[in-house]
């Protein structure tokens, strides 16, 4: 582990500091700050020549600073002549943009994995991905993680029982469905219209709720207005205790009121792939660390070992 080396910039300095205490190393020394100018300012404190390097970087919001800071430490790592870089990025940023469904539109995510890769990371690292097909915008190897071990672990000891897992949506019954064969629940689905970017109207419940306790997953909640639509159209049709569990909480726009407003909602399941800063923290929602899935993740490249019997 002496030629393993961990850098963040300040998108998320806290889950860096919780790999780092799983991993038993120290946070590699670097400063990422600003010209007077705003310019983004980088410089690594401490030699990397001939390491294998790990940059914690989420592009959470701010996006556009996070992605440039992630962008300018990798260059820099490179130019310092590290061994190997890989860019850790739990939350992976622009993803929804991930191909042409309207006309005149951009692929964002593919963009975004080409900015990547010629900045100089040799491969990525990256959990819960808006779509999977973006695996293969990347020409280097990357290796996707889900977060459906944790929160399982959570909703066990839990012991809830009569459980069914609703998706929000048609596009996320592999990842309900992930969830009801670990849990051994029932599955169900929301069918919904989307009427803008970022408003849906739930229409229809495929399976069986009433009187069951839920659990929707779903990979990020922006705004909310997708979620409470779920729970409040499966509350009125019967169903008893409702949750969420939701990889990434990205948590903008008004959609800390509404989760507060939404009596149905019992609680709201995050991870940390995110950071949630002072200010969003409410007593319904609970955030699960992915610290040790990511530290096991990167043990085990640095290892040269298998990562794909982590989802085991």
């Amino acid at each position: 582990m002496d030629r393993l080396s961990v850098i963040t910039g300040n998108a998320h300095l806290e889950l860096a500091q919780s790999i780092c205490k799983y991993l038993k190393i120290g946070l590699t020394s670097c400063m990422a700050g600003r010209f007077s100018e705003g310019e983004i300012r980088v410089k690594l404190e401490d030699n990397i020549r001939g390491k294998d390097v790990f940059v914690i970087q989420p592009t959470c919001p701010p996006v556009n600073e996070n992605l440039m800071e992630l962008l300018i430490l990798i260059d820099a790592i490179k130019r310092a002549s590290a061994k190997r870089i890989t860019a850790v990025m739990p939350y992976y940023g622009y993803a929804r943009q991930d191909r042409k469904d309207q006309p005149r539109v951009p692929i964002t995510a593919k963009l975004v994995a080409n900015l990547i890769t010629v900045a100089g990371a040799d491969r990525v690292l990256t959990m819960d991905l808006h779509a999977g097909q973006i695996q293969g915008f990347f020409d280097i190897p990357l290796d996707h993680l889900f977060s459906v071990g944790v929160f399982v672990d959570y909703f066990q000891e839990l012991k809830l029982k009569d459980l069914v897992v609703v998706s929000p949506d048609v596009g996320g019954i592999k990842m309900a469905r992930a969830y009801a064969k670990r849990m051994n629940a029932g599955l169900a689905i929301v069918d919904k219209r989307r009427i803008s970017p970022t408003a849906t109207e739930a229409v229809h419940i495929l399976g069986d709720i009433e009187d069951k306790n839920i659990i929707i997953v779903d990979d990020l909640i922006s705004t909310g207005s997708s979620l409470i639509e779920a729970v409040e159209v499966l509350n009125k049709r019967g169903a008893k205790q409702i949750r969420a569990a939701i990889a990434h909480g990205v948590l903008c726009g008004s959609a800390l009121e509404r989760i507060e407003s939404c009596k149905p909602l019992k609680e709201l399941i995050i991870s940390d792939s995110i950071p949630l800063s002072d200010d969003k923290k409410q007593p319904k929602i609970r955030v699960l660390s992915v610290a040790g899935l990511l530290g096991e993740a990167i043990k085990r490249i640095h290892n040269e070992e298998s990562v794909s019997s982590l989802f085991d």
